[in-house]
């Protein structure tokens, strides 16, 4: 878990750019008149909506100690971009890629005292809470990151051409999400994180994941062997999957946030086929670990709160997700980074803001990956 992290309270086409290091900002949004499977919250879903049930004020307490939480909205203060009014939600789910504790051995590199998001999703509940879009955000973009202060009171200053998951390594959460906020100018209302030791045992948990890949996979790197066909990943092996990009398709951070969105449908499959949301022992298990592993926001950083929140999303099914890759086109100057394609993120961000589907235009004839239909769940 980040470094910052304290215990909870109580419970190609249009670039967009005019030349290869020029990224506009997100426009600054006027007050609206009305105005996120789910990675994290799928497991958060999964484990915590069972604490309700199981009336045992020693698992409550139990549980309650485990959370983690980071004050956004303190660190932030109140220039960021408005609340909106319409039932909607956005959240910010961050994989974290910090190489410390028992990390390193799964995640491999080095345990520089640093960590990443390795994995960057904006999740948008749509009012009703049955539907959600997804936006990946590449890591490999580059960014204009703009001033911030961590949680601890730290300010670092404004960052041009930097990747985009630097912002969390350079200030944590709360950086992680006003740059987020200053490239969408979406407020982000909640922030969910987990880390390579805890996406681990969550998979483990609920026994593992069924997927089919159409082409084999072997990648050293990211520990991952599978011959083409049916498998259920264990923790390590879906760690792997998540985390590949040389084993298969061009080796692009494009083509492994493919892989990660076909796993997340997969995986909110799972979760509804193995019936933990009717197994008070598995639901207890997996509240257990996901509170140990989740770091959230100090709005979520509560049993009761987190049960609420995610209890409210588990009517959200994977035909009822809409998943895509924030518009981006491969920068001339570096062929492994990218650059946003404004024009084109700007049609998602004001359709998000609007709470509304995100139109088939945002997303047509940006840079993709080669790794879609490679791996497909039930």
């Amino acid at each position: 878990m980040s470094a910052e992290s304290t215990p909870g309270p109580g419970i190609p086409g249009d670039t967009g750019t005019n030349g290869p290091r020029h990224r506009a900002k997100g426009r600054r949004r006027k007050p609206p008149t009305r105005r996120k499977g789910l990675m994290v919250t799928a497991w958060t879903a999964a484990g915590i909506v069972a604490v309700g049930g199981a009336g045992a004020g020693y698992v409550y307490f139990k549980l309650n100690g485990n959370l983690k939480s980071v004050d956004i909205d303190q660190a932030l203060g109140t220039d960021r971009p408005k609340k909106a009014d319409n039932g909607s939600e956005n959240i910010l789910v961050l994989g974290s890629d910090t190489r410390a504790g028992g990390n390193k051995k799964l995640g491999g590199g080095t345990d520089d005292g640093s960590a990443r998001s390795d994995t960057a999703m904006i999740v948008h509940v749509y009012k009703g809470h049955k539907k959600a879009s997804v936006v990946s955000i590449p890591r490999d973009t580059l960014i204009d990151r703009p001033s911030c202060t961590d949680t601890k009171g730290k300010q670092y200053p404004a960052a041009n051409g930097v990747m985009f998951n630097s912002a969390y390594s350079t200030g944590g959460a709360a950086c992680a999400v006003k740059t987020v906020e200053s490239i969408t100018d979406l407020r982000m209302d909640h922030y969910l994180e987990v880390d390579f030791a805890g996406f681990q045992r969550l998979i483990d948990d609920l026994g593992g994941v069924e997927v089919t890949t159409t082409k084999s996979i072997d990648d050293p790197d990211s520990h991952l062997k599978l011959k083409a066909g049916t498998h259920r990943l264990d923790g390590e092996q879906a760690l792997g999957l998540v985390r590949t990009r040389h084993g298969v398709g061009d080796g692009s951070d494009l083509g492994r946030i493919q892989l990660q969105q076909a796993f997340i449908k997969a995986l909110v499959n799972q979760v509804k086929d193995v019936g933990v949301f009717t197994n008070p022992k598995k639901l207890l298990d997996l509240a257990e670990t996901a509170t140990k592993t989740v770091t959230t926001d100090s709005d979520l950083g509560s049993v009761n709160k987190l049960a609420s929140f995610a209890g409210g999303l588990k009517g959200i099914t994977p035909s009822n997700m809409h998943m895509v890759t924030m518009p981006v086109a491969y920068d001339p100057a570096d062929p492994n980074r990218v650059l946003l394609q404004k024009k084109k993120a700007d049609e998602i961000w004001k359709a998000l803001e609007d709470d509304k589907p995100i139109p088939a235009s945002a997303t047509k004839g940006t840079a993709t990956g080669e790794a879609k239909g490679v791996v497909s769940g039930r």
